[in-house]
């Protein structure tokens, strides 16, 4: 099979949110000598992008979503080791916190914007849910991070956001951080409300918004 045909089998499987047959087409494009990070970028970081770009335009659902992540996820496994034996580094588009706020157990959402981030080039950090002001804030300065993502998915959990955006303030982390937020009960009107930098109202979105506010 031809280079290009493993490049196309491989982009397919993860829009089909195949993870077997992502991880099969990412170990042929290795034995047949493809470069990991051309792998990544010809066809994993397309395919996710289409994937976010149907997502928005409701041509895909949750479920879909949630199938192509894993998709890239078994093709990452099989890619990223063999980058780091190679001593190599995709080229970072910069370093993004995530979590979900204190007395927040959901999830899901972030996990996706985690894995449409790192799929595009960013280097993500995901603190997980229930994650407190001052965490959220120590762990921002500790890993230098440039852009921090708040997830909220109840409306009684969504003052944390204030917090968080007020913690930052606090500490003096702001404007050189920027803070995004996002959750079902979560608006711009909120966002511009708490002064947060921008609001993803789902993945895709995010993955937009984190490259405009770097200017990416």
């Amino acid at each position: 099979m031809s280079s290009g045909a493993i490049l196309d089998s491989l982009r397919q499987a993860i829009l089909d949110g195949a993870p077997e047959t992502a991880r099969d087409a990412a170990r042929q494009a290795l034995e047949s000598g493809l470069d990991p990070a051309s792998a990544l970028d010809l066809a994993c970081v397309p395919a996710m992008h289409t994937v976010g770009e149907r997502f928005a335009c409701h041509e895909l659902y949750l479920p879909d979503m949630m199938a192509s992540s894993e998709a890239m996820k078994a093709a990452l496994s099989v890619l990223e080791p063999e980058l780091l034996r190679r001593g190599t580094r995709r080229q970072s588009l910069g370093k993004v916190v995530l979590g979900t706020v204190q007395g927040d157990i959901h999830e899901i959402g972030k996990s996706l914007v985690a894995i449409m981030l790192a799929a595009n080039g960013f280097e993500v950090v995901d603190l997980g849910t229930g994650v407190t002001s001052e965490d959220f804030a120590a762990r921002a300065r500790e890993l230098q991070a440039d852009l921090v993502g708040v997830s909220a998915l109840l409306t009684t959990t969504m003052a944390r956001q204030r917090e968080i955006v007020a913690a930052f303030d606090a500490a003096g982390l702001r404007p050189r951080v920027k803070i995004i937020v996002g959750g079902a009960p979560v608006t711009r009107k909120w966002s511009e409300e708490i002064g947060a930098d921008g609001y993803g109202k789902d993945a895709a979105a995010a993955v937009a918004l984190a490259r405009e506010l770097l200017g990416r």
